[in-house]
């Protein structure tokens, strides 16, 4: 018996070693990739590698983002599914070992013609083992490995997102910030130039239309201020999800001014894009293991064979031990079309995921371009408004001194100090757009990650 299960093993190595794969390897599909982005820009390398965030140099936004890299309730969730397809993948190579299973049975049994009663109680050991003929056991965790590391990427794509987010969040909290002191200014001013308006209308130097003006004037200030001060609380609230945490205050860094901007961001060039998006890594790799499957459904046309091995003995009569070593070879004569169908589905699914992949690496160099664009304009918009900012003011403060001498009307004045308002506020806007811009540059280049080590090449 012990030389039978001796050459039984020996026989299921020479099997496994010379198994024939069905179905073909995975092979990157042509990209067609530009060889630069349309904006100019530095192309020697990208800044995606680095951790972007540090750069605008404000303490409180990096313990924010670091705070939402630990506390983020959509990161736990991400990894919590890393975990799970990180078992799937543990699971798919338990296939690869024997069967090992205890069983006991009793039974008794009577004869009539001899009055006699037959017990049996015996317990015992299965061994079974499919033999991978066709590697489809070696396929399926091949496409369970992929399936890992499509959801790697995936734990990556949203780390980037929560980090931008908060990023976002904080830029767009400080612009708040600074249009709340300019409408407050602003405010302050009207106020003043409104009890000056009232001493005169009272005195019969100016009409109620000047007054009333002056008054709506104010009101549209304040107004201004209720609206910022509300959608800065809300903004507040929605950082506070993104710590994982119930609305609480949030504690202010560097003002948006000095919040660094980048003239030039070297972007590296189009196909780095491929190695540096996760999502377009994660549509690469979903797309190979759905690859793989189709050579698993195809192994489904060819015979399966399983060796399995009984050994127990009788309670009754320990002396008696039994063996049994037997063989199953199992193969497919007729099924109405089910495997063929199969192989067809897969292959439907393949393409489905091929059109996915290509789609997402088109996306990710045209947000990388918008990006580019975003940044550089804004950039400039933001220095044309720095100028209509200092124009306005210095008009609404000539007018003033015209309007106190007599030599122009108080509609003048209302019309430039509105402008100017307006003008500081825009300036604001145009500087938050300019920094938003970086981080969805940064975003779009894929940064703020090292990528992991592809373990299929």
């Amino acid at each position: 018996m012990t030389k039978k299960i001796t050459y039984c093993l020996f026989f299921i190595l020479i099997l496994n070693t010379s198994s024939c794969k069905v179905g073909e390897d995975y092979e990157r599909a042509e990209q067609n990739l530009p060889e630069t982005f349309r904006q100019d820009s530095e192309t020697e390398s990208s800044i995606a590698t680095i951790n972007w965030w540090e750069l605008f140099d404000d303490p409180i936004l990096v313990e924010l983002i670091n705070t939402a890299l630990k506390e983020n309730h959509n990161i736990k969730m991400a990894v919590s599914k890393l975990q799970e397809s990180n078992i799937y993948f543990e699971l798919s190579e338990a296939d690869f070992y024997p069967s090992v299973n205890y069983y006991g049975g009793a039974s008794s049994s009577f004869n009539s013609q001899t009055s006699d009663f037959s017990n049996s109680v015996v317990t015992g050991v299965n061994v079974s083992y499919t033999i991978d003929l066709w590697q489809r056991i070696k396929s399926l965790n091949e496409a369970a490995q992929q399936e890992y590391l499509a959801t790697e990427y995936a734990y990556r794509a949203v780390t980037i997102s929560i980090i931008s987010s908060v990023a976002s969040a904080y830029i767009s909290l400080r612009d708040l910030d600074n249009r709340l002191l300019i409408s407050e200014k602003t405010a302050k001013n009207f106020a003043a130039n409104l009890d000056v308006m009232q001493a005169r209308f009272d005195g019969g130097f100016v009409n109620e239309v000047d007054l009333t003006q002056s008054k709506i004037q104010l009101i549209e200030a304040e107004a201004t201020i209720e609206t910022l001060e509300r959608s800065r609380v809300q903004l507040e609230n929605g950082i506070s999800v993104l710590l994982g945490s119930v609305p609480i205050d949030i504690t202010r860094g560097l003002p948006i001014q000095e919040q660094i901007t980048l003239p030039e961001v070297p972007t590296g060039i189009p196909s780095e894009l491929i190695s540096r998006r996760p999502d377009v890594l994660e549509s690469e790799r979903k797309l190979e293991a759905q690859h793989i499957r189709i050579g698993a459904a195809e192994t489904l046309q060819y015979p399966s064979l399983t060796i399995s091995l009984d050994m127990g003995v009788s309670l009754l009569d320990p002396v008696t031990f039994f063996g049994d070593l037997g063989a199953q070879l199992l193969g497919p004569i007729f099924n109405g079309g089910k495997i063929k169908k199969g192989i067809e589905l897969e292959k439907v699914r393949t393409e489905r995921l091929l059109y996915n992949y290509q789609l997402s690496y088109i996306t990710a160099i045209k947000e990388v371009e918008d990006a580019m664009i975003a940044h550089s304009t804004y950039n400039r918009e933001y220095d044309l408004r720095s100028q209509q900012m200092e124009l306005a003011t210095k008009a609404a403060e000539l007018a003033w001194v015209r309007y106190d001498g007599g030599l122009t009307s108080y509609l003048e004045v209302l019309a430039l100090q509105s402008s100017q308002f307006s003008a500081e506020l825009k300036a604001s806007a145009a500087l938050q757009q300019e920094l938003q811009a970086i981080i969805d540059l940064y975003v779009a280049l894929g940064g703020g990650w090292e990528p992991i080590e592809e373990q299929n090449n």
